[in-house]
């Protein structure tokens, strides 16, 4: 990863992080669906003027344009955040951060399953089994708080939603420039969840529903839009064409700390010991999925480090 890669990776993670404190300020008064489908069309629509401002091709030409911006919209915006807008109203902003940390490890055993990489190794495999148990102790299951695990489990599968973005999202024969591409995705993603607003109980788009919103909450959500959104999503989809999705998967464990921080500071939240151990088995599974991989990094790192050697001497 180059320099201005990581630093945009650290961007998008302090970003992403205040994302989720602001989803959970602006649950207070929005229904979920309500509040992704409202985020991604004004997002969609900053995204659009700048577009229009730059006198870029908007028009998307054939299957290397529409195969992203359908995936990307289905799964990444659309999918991945009605499920966890809905996990939200049931766990801290934090702990949602925390158990996204799934992604990082699920997205090797996606990758290679859809881009027909060899099988997983025998520690890969422990890898994923460590970050299932882990992601189990961090949702901290109870019977006599169903919400709560509830509440876990869409977030959960809000991650496999994301997964399945990112593996399945090239756009390695999109014609368009990529802010009209993420203009297209963002649109897409909130057409659908429009259409679910109609379909769901306690959903609405109508007037009604941002007259009865409190000042606050209107406020995070344009925040929402313009910064995590439009901004953010641009971003973390020049980082997902760079650097691959098993890399931008690690973006799940920069965001928890500035979530927490955050989280703190904005609505007092905290993580427990319980969390914080999941989150290290998480990252635990990750080291054990990608074994083969560091372990070759570092050889070439000491052969490069042992070329400059003996070129010293």
């Amino acid at each position: 990863m180059s320099r201005n890669d990581a630093a945009l990776f650290v961007g998008i993670a302090a970003v992403w992080g205040t994302a989720f404190v602001a989803t959970k300020a602006a649950l207070d008064s929005f229904p979920p669906v309500t509040l992704a489908a409202l985020r991604f069309s004004l997002a969609a629509l900053a995204l659009f003027v700048v577009v229009f401002a730059a006198r870029k091709s908007w028009v998307p030409n054939g299957r290397g344009d529409w195969l992203p911006i359908l995936t990307g919209g289905a799964f990444n915006i659309g999918l991945h955040h009605a499920l966890l807008f809905a996990g939200q109203q049931y766990v801290s902003a934090a702990l949602a951060a925390t158990l996204l940390g799934l992604v990082p490890v699920a997205t090797p055993a996606f990758a290679r399953l859809t881009r027909h990489d060899d099988s997983l190794s025998v520690t890969g495999a422990v890898g994923i089994l460590v970050g299932f148990l882990s992601v189990v102790l961090m949702a901290q299951l109870d019977p006599n708080d169903l919400s709560a695990s509830v509440g876990a489990g869409l977030v959960l599968a809000s991650a496999v939603a994301w997964v399945l973005g990112a593996v399945l999202t090239r756009e390695d024969d999109a014609t368009l420039s990529p802010v009209s591409l993420q203009a297209w995705t963002l649109l897409v993603g909130a057409a659908l969840l429009s259409l679910a607003t109609v379909a769901l109980p306690g959903e609405s788009l109508a007037p009604a529903a941002l007259s009865s919103a409190t000042t606050d909450a209107l406020g995070w959500l344009v925040y929402l839009a313009l910064i995590p959104g439009a901004a953010g999503f641009f971003a973390y989809f020049r980082l997902l064409d760079r650097i691959g999705p098993i890399q931008a998967g690690l973006l799940e464990y920069a965001i928890p700390p500035f979530a927490a921080l955050f989280g703190f500071f904005v609505l007092q939240e905290t993580l427990d010991g319980t969390t914080v151990v999941g989150f290290l088995g998480v990252f635990v599974a990750f080291l054990l999925v990608k074994s083969d991989s560091i372990a070759a990094a570092l050889d070439r790192r000491r052969d490069r480090a042992g070329s400059a050697d003996s070129r010293s001497d």
